[in-house]
């Protein structure tokens, strides 16, 4: 199976769902850390509840999951745009051995922030009082949105895959049918929602309630680091600093904690050094 989002809309009544499947792009972000299996996992997980809650926007923009806690994993932060790209990072993450969520996470927040290209950045915050990443985002949005939202989320490893089911405003709710639709998919086992297609899944659960399939948008990994990016952040270091640094070292070495590629810079790289400089990278 390719990397997809299947959005579909009940026809009956006003729920909407969202199906993710992640194989390449996940194993493309894995492919650049060496992470434990319990964060591997973790990280799958992120990164199919930030692709199925991206599907919500409705402007170029980017939907950012993220949480600093006081367990094994001191960060971790999941990252999809408008464009389905996604990029994924879990920090000084090395040593973790548990496979609990809450071993892995401690006590913190989850954090959701939407940053649009063009607007105002908006930032939900809720504690992490669920036993999954699923069960949270779920009282985030009990809260929150008051919107009726599940969610099923599984990852191994090699893959990661989703299912979200959201109820749509109504001047009529049906209650009933909400919980029946709810109540078919927790039926999910994890093996299925990893290797079953969209399509075959959503016949299996859901071919006595119309449904309809909107197209498929496909998703990838994509790094947003440039040469740019990183020269401007090391201008910001002031001349003494950067001078320092070039004289002990001759060059200035950055990396990007999401791709891992490296960026040099030399004093030729970075000519006239000014903190307030914003000029564009000559490479």
């Amino acid at each position: 199976m390719t990397d997809s989002l299947q959005r579909f809309l009940f026809e009956e009544c006003d729920v909407r769902g969202e199906h993710v499947y992640l194989e390449q792009s996940y194993q493309d972000i894995l492919a650049s850390h060496h992470y434990p299996p319990g964060v591997a996992k973790l990280l799958g997980e992120f990164l199919v509840a930030a692709s199925l809650l991206s599907a919500t926007l409705k402007f170029e923009g980017s939907l950012i999951l993220q949480v600093r806690g006081n367990g094994e994993v001191p960060l971790i932060m999941a990252e999809a745009n408008s464009k389905q790209e996604l990029r994924a990072i879990a920090q000084n993450a090395e040593q973790a051995i548990s496979k609990d969520f809450h071993h892995l996470l401690g006590t913190g927040q989850l954090a959701i922030t939407i940053e649009p290209r063009q607007g105002n950045r908006y930032q939900g915050i809720v504690s992490l009082d669920g036993d999954s990443l699923a069960e949270c985002l779920e009282n985030y949005f009990r809260q929150s949105e008051q919107l009726s939202t599940r969610l099923w989320i599984s990852a191994d490893g090699q893959r990661a895959a989703g299912l979200m089911l959201q109820e749509l405003p109504s001047t009529e709710p049906n209650p009933a049918q909400w919980i029946h639709l709810s109540t078919l998919a927790d039926t999910v086992s994890t093996e299925e929602l990893l290797s079953t297609p969209t399509e075959t899944l959503l016949y299996r659960l859901y071919h006595q309630d119309p449904l309809r399939l909107f197209e498929t948008k496909g998703l990838s990994f994509k790094c947003s680091c440039t040469r740019a990016r990183f020269e401007n952040a090391i201008r910001s270091l002031g001349e003494d600093e950067i001078n320092s640094i070039l004289e002990e070292q001759n060059e200035i070495e950055t990396h990007c904690e999401f791709c891992n590629r490296r960026y040099v810079f030399t004093g030729q790289d970075l000519g006239n050094i000014s903190p307030d400089s914003n000029q564009a990278t000559r490479h």
